[in-house]
């Protein structure tokens, strides 16, 4: 039986989330359960855009500095990364925060590059992903639970698709977006692929209605962890109450038979029906996954007018 645990979490205070993610990896034994000395460890965030700093689009910056803390506490040599659909990981972190916990703990951000790897899939014989995350010794997913326009929710696994660097993934919405139970596999196969040791996911506040972006915050008061992230990414629209099948990431699981059914999963701490959320949004309206050439197009440009022009200037005015 696959593992996830659950606990309430309702302070990003340092302190406070020091103890609650202790009490959530109590039952491996801690941190010391998946990092060894030595190990290179990639802490892998949701760093989806720096424009709304203040909304919970994001992984929570102090949520990311108790996990590093621990790792470095374990031995291990975290490192940060990610590949935001605009501008660099570097600059998006920096929008959302996260420069004192990079410096304070003097820990690497690195940005992706991709490479070409084969897959155990029969739809997708090979992926192009971060060679960073796949020669990492081990990887810690931390996601935001959100809405999602086009996926209805974004977890642990839709998180995983930061992995792609750069533009690629507009490529995925060009290339599979126009058949979502194929876009969907993409998202699963890219987690098979990268297989996280650990993933934590960011519930205290989340993000719902027109997400992953547009939406509102909204606290929930949650912590979740699994060595498992589709056993975790079930157990979540389990406890926000939403229909497995409206989720083409759950769907695309089951279909691959990486989805544990409820009953087979062990909940150590709290269960799902203890934690259950009412009345959670979701977008008012599901958009196209599919981007069109000049959408992807458009896109490539204002990434990489974010990346060259918008965050050197950034950076400058604030020296």
């Amino acid at each position: 039986m696959s593992t996830v645990s659950l606990i309430r979490a309702h302070s990003y205070h340092p302190k406070t989330l020091e103890t609650s993610l202790t009490t959530l990896l109590e039952p491996w034994g801690g941190m010391a359960a998946f990092v060894k000395p030595g190990d290179r460890v990639l802490l892998k965030p949701n760093l989806l855009t720096g424009s709304r700093p203040t909304q919970e689009c994001v992984t929570r910056p102090e949520l990311v500095a108790v996990v590093a803390q621990q790792v470095i506490e374990a031995g291990g040599k975290p490192f940060l990364g990610d590949s935001p659909a605009f501008g660099s990981a570097f600059g998006v972190a920096r929008a959302n925060g996260y420069l004192p916990l990079i410096e304070s703990l003097n820990l690497p951000i690195v940005e992706f590059h991709g490479k070409r790897y084969q897959t155990v899939s029969e739809g997708f014989d090979h992926l192009r992903l971060s060679k960073e995350a796949m020669e990492a010794d081990v990887v810690i997913n931390l996601p935001k639970v959100k809405s999602h326009a086009q996926l209805t929710l974004t977890m642990g696994v839709k998180n995983l698709f930061g992995c792609v660097p750069g533009k690629m993934k507009a490529w995925w919405h060009l290339e599979a977006g126009k058949d979502v139970n194929r876009f969907g596999e993409m998202l699963v196969e890219t987690a098979r692929a990268i297989n996280p040791n650990l993933t934590i996911l960011d519930g205290i506040m989340g993000h719902e209605g027109n997400g992953p972006v547009k939406g509102q915050p909204r606290e929930l008061g949650i912590l979740a962890a699994s060595d498992q992230v589709f056993s975790l990414d079930r157990t979540m629209v389990e406890i926000l109450q939403v229909n497995p099948s409206l989720i083409p990431t759950i769907t695309a699981s089951q279909r691959l038979g990486l989805c544990p059914e409820l009953t087979d999963i062990h909940y150590p701490l709290l269960t799902p029906q203890e934690l259950q959320v009412s009345n959670w949004k979701l977008p008012d309206v599901l958009v196209p996954i599919d981007f069109g050439a000049p959408r992807v197009l458009k896109s490539t440009l204002r990434h990489l007018y974010i990346r060259w022009i918008k965050e050197p200037i950034a950076a400058y005015s604030q020296k």
